[in-house]
């Protein structure tokens, strides 16, 4: 996969791009994300949510009964959000991607242990070949590969847009 950045000069002071690895930096950083989906009518639906960044893409979970996992049903276009409530400080992201549900028990461990490597015991799952908790609530997992990312520099601020190829 190649990842090419733009500078968009329109929406910026900054005279250089944001580089790939201090956007993907920020998405791995990021405690807290806003995960965006769309309801079978149409509207929108944020929520916040915990998740990991994982050979760039971003992971969350869910149980089958939420809003998002039944708007998923119907389109599989979200949006991801990450970044700092500051103005003149820090990186904003914007993954605009196609939302994929994981299953296997291999990479669903894998997953399952990259949750535990950034949040410790507060999310710490078990897996079979389906879910994250299977003795539990059932937490349907998802893969978000991204189709275009935005990262929001804000001192000097800039826009680059990245591409997936």
């Amino acid at each position: 996969m190649t990842i090419t950045g733009t500078l968009d000069q329109r929406f910026s002071e900054a005279t250089e791009p944001t580089g790939w690895r201090a956007a993907a930096g920020a998405l791995d950083a990021a405690q807290l994300y806003w995960l965006t989906t769309v309801r079978g009518d149409g509207r929108p639906h944020v929520t916040p949510l915990v998740g990991v960044w994982v050979d760039d893409a971003f992971v969350f979970c869910t149980g089958p009964a939420e809003q998002k996992a039944r708007n998923l049903q119907t389109s599989a276009a979200v949006v991801v959000t990450a970044g700092t409530n500051t103005w003149n400080a820090g990186l904003d992201i914007v993954v605009e991607g196609t939302a994929a549900r994981v299953t296997g028990r291999d990479r669903l461990t894998a997953l399952a242990d990259a949750y535990r490597a950034k949040y410790g015991g507060d999310w710490d799952f078990d897996c079979d070949d389906e879910v994250f908790d299977p003795a539990g609530e059932a937490a349907i997992v998802y893969q978000v590969s991204p189709a275009k990312v935005i990262a929001f520099a804000k001192s000097p601020h800039g826009q680059t847009t990245f591409r997936f190829w």
